[in-house]
């Protein structure tokens, strides 16, 4: 007889493999239900006989470790033991948790990812088994296309074969599996935690990021270490925590309501149960529909634990780089060997390799809140001159799949570094396509960039304000990095020279500070030879390749160059004609905590460059929201940027010139050359002359050249393309 709301209601759960006998009572939509557990020892016949006996004397018996019907897929069989079973009880409704666990599961992994987002985006998914559980399996193949089924290895002892146990293969093999499977004992269709006699591969758990199914077979089954997993299960005890706690889970999901505990204890088939006690109507039909309309009332969320203390709540990004030159491809150490291949062969082909995995980002912490985050260097192959040189849309690509790793790891927001950030529309067709927040982090890059050319300013003696009319120079000022800048200098300085290319668009960026601050000079250029010997400060932020931005020769004494460009405009060969012209780099900073990148980045340890701050700084703050997109940075983001780094405790670096940091005693020797030469105009003549005489040439775009290992890059038309070919399958395979 159904129970009303608000009364006790009472169901008896039948363990078949268990000995245990306890009582327990949970609440559920404002009643009480007592629970008899009672442990069958792996008998049928004893179950058979607790099922008569309990027949009339509670609302609902479940039965645990028992399916009256196996599922795979679409395929269906009913085995033979079980069907007995459901035939015993004249009066007390049955049940296994057919009715209900499907439609849990799903709404489980819904809730889940609402709790925790990005906890199954792109995940590799292993069930283990897939066995009576589609509703799982569907759910979770919503967030990722990788699906596997580790039946086969659970139930037969298979070892991983390509192709089988796909998604794509199960309709072809659930039938004859689950004819298969119908003879077997309970005892080995649901296994119990233990040691298993004949051990399964590892390699396919091993693969797995997301490992779903039951409890006791992914204990028995499954390897000794799974480290950073993700386990989703109907219920679990608290023995089942410290076992896989031990062996490296990250994090433990359970899909039935924990009903007051942290996580769900109770099975499908015991929640079923309650259900059927639950019912208003006790006649109705015992099936799924019957059970939704209270589903509905239900106010609940699956049970998420971190297993690994040090693993939660912390916040994840990714961050893209790619090689600066084809030396730094050269220093892989997984691509080592191509120093003796043609130095543009191996750039050109480099640029087609798919996104790879770099390191991961540890020990960054917010001193102000506590918060901790987690990041992942992704790379691409492609060097500046090839990015730069091909359709956006090659890039594009291989942004969006890096975007896919990503989301893999957990990361939530991906930073686009170096020219990545530059190619095409600046970030907004990959933002758009990509299922994660974007930022190409120009925002912190500008705010580091002007703060860095404050202090370096001040300390080689210049003054730019008012009354000392002073003057700065942006080069690349109608880029998506330049123009911010000119902006916010021609409110902090008098006289300001824009420097690009085109000039209708430099016609556009002065009518737009002459909006903003009516009082700024703006003086218009499409070469800088013409004013640099006038300037104070000279911020460079061209994606010129192979061509001189700037002749440094006829800098006044004591000018300050930050040169933004990457690779950078000014060589450090330029720079050391003029000893008395300070050139440094935009702003890098030093992350709060104790940053781990896993590799050398070329920076001191906990030193990043700007654009990668901004992502980490994004994270920190929990802003996971497409930030700085595009070539228009707006002048608020700068600003908001500035005050995130001051809350969480970022600081910069120092001020660097060409891979170096520079002292407070180099700036001072720079300082007093300087003062000297603008003292002294015959000297200043004198070391002008000099620099001219001594200053390198530079090849022109396009030409050919030698490169660091002494060999022309030149390739014959007649042998390229089967050389790439070639290479290219040879990159492949050393991969792989």
């Amino acid at each position: 007889m159904a129970e009303q709301a608000g009364s006790k209601a009472k169901i008896a759960v039948l363990h078949f493999q268990g000995t245990e006998e306890k009582e327990e009572q949970v609440e559920l939509l404002n009643s009480t239900v007592h629970i008899q557990h009672i442990g069958c020892g792996g008998d049928l016949d004893k179950m058979s006989a607790q099922i008569e006996a309990l027949d009339g004397q509670v609302t609902a018996v479940a039965l645990q470790g028992i399916a009256k019907t196996l599922r795979l897929g679409k395929a269906r069989v009913a085995h033979p033991a079980a069907a007995p079973l459901f035939e015993i009880a004249q009066e007390t409704p049955v049940v296994d948790g057919s009715g209900v666990r499907a439609a849990m599961e799903r709404w489980a992994v819904r809730l889940a990812d609402e709790a925790q987002p990005g906890i199954w985006s792109r995940k590799r998914v292993l069930m283990a088994p897939g066995l009576n559980h589609n509703g799982l399996s569907q759910a979770l193949s919503q967030y990722t296309e990788s699906v596997r089924y580790a039946d086969p290895i659970v139930y037969f002892a298979l070892p991983p074969v390509p192709g089988v146990g796909t998604s794509e293969t199960l309709p072809r093999v659930a039938e004859p599996t689950l004819n298969q499977l119908r003879a077997y004992p309970f005892r080995r269709l649901f296994p119990q935690a233990g040691e298993s006699i004949r051990p399964r591969s590892p390699k396919l758990f091993e693969w797995a990021d997301v490992i779903a199914g039951d409890m006791g077979g992914i204990r028995r089954y499954s390897p000794a270490q799974l480290k950073r997993k993700v386990i989703v299960t109907e219920s679990a005890t608290e023995e089942d925590v410290v076992d896989l706690r031990e062996r490296g889970v990250s994090v433990l999901v359970t899909t039935m309501p924990p009903l007051g505990h942290e996580l769900a204890h109770l099975g499908a088939a015991v929640f079923e149960a309650i259900l059927v006690a639950l019912r208003p109507d006790e006649e109705a039909e015992l099936t799924e529909n019957t059970y939704l309309n209270l589903m509905a009332q239900m106010d609940w969320k699956p049970g998420i634990k971190y297993l690994q203390p040090e693993e939660a709540g912390i916040n994840k990004f990714a961050f893209v780089i790619h090689p600066l030159s084809p030396r730094f491809i050269f220093s892989h150490p997984r691509f080592r060997w191509t120093r003796f291949l043609p130095e543009r062969l191996v750039e050109r082909v480099a640029a087609h390799l798919p996104p790879m995995y770099g390191s991961r980002i540890t020990g960054i912490e917010s001193p102000s809140t506590g918060q901790k985050v987690e990041g992942y260097l992704l790379y691409i192959g492609g060097t500046p001159r090839e990015l730069m040189r091909r359709d956006p849309a090659f890039v594009y690509r291989r942004l969006i799949r890096a975007s896919r790793m990503a989301e893999r790891y957990g990361a939530r927001l991906m930073g686009l570094g170096a020219f990545t950030s530059v190619v095409g529309d600046a970030g907004i067709t990959v933002a758009q396509k990509a299922d994660i927040a974007i930022t190409s982090g120009n925002s912190l890059t500008v705010a580091a960039t002007l703060e860095t050319a404050k202090q370096a300013v001040v300390k080689m003696g210049n003054n730019l304000d008012e009354a000392h009319q002073g003057k700065v120079m942006v080069i690349g000022a109608t880029g998506s990095i330049g123009s911010v800048c000119s902006r916010l200098l021609a409110q902090a300085v008098p006289n300001i020279v824009l420097v690009a290319p085109r000039p209708e668009k430099l016609i556009s960026l002065k009518q737009t500070i002459e909006a903003e601050t009516p009082h700024a000079k703006v003086t218009l250029s499409t070469t800088a030879d013409d004013y640099v010997s006038d300037c104070d400060l000279i911020v460079t932020t061209t994606t010129a390749l192979n061509t001189r931005i700037i002749d440094i020769t006829k800098c006044k004494p004591g000018a300050v160059i930050c040169d933004i460009a990457r690779p950078p405009d000014i060589t450090e060969e330029e720079a050391a004609l003029r000893p008395d012209v300070l050139v440094i780099e935009s702003g890098e900073i030093l992350l709060p905590g104790k940053p781990n990148f896993g590799m050398d980045i070329g920076l001191p340890p906990g030193v990043a460059y700007a654009c990668l701050a901004e992502t980490a700084l994004l994270a920190l703050d929990g802003r996971f929201e497409d930030y700085t997109l595009g070539r228009n940075i707006e002048i608020e983001r700068v600003k908001e940027i500035y005050r995130l780094y001051k809350k969480h405790g970022l600081e910069l670096s120092g001020i660097r010139s060409h891979d170096h940091f520079l002292t407070d005693e180099d700036l001072a020797k720079k300082r007093a050359l300087a003062d000297e030469l603008r003292n002294d105009p015959a000297k200043l003549a004198d070391v002008q002359r000099q620099a001219q005489a001594a200053l390198p040439t530079r090849g022109r775009r396009g030409r050919a050249k030698r490169g660091s290992n002494g060999r022309s890059t030149t390739i014959l038309a007649s042998a390229g393309a089967a050389a790439l070919a070639a290479i290219a399958a040879l990159f492949f395979w050393r991969k792989k």
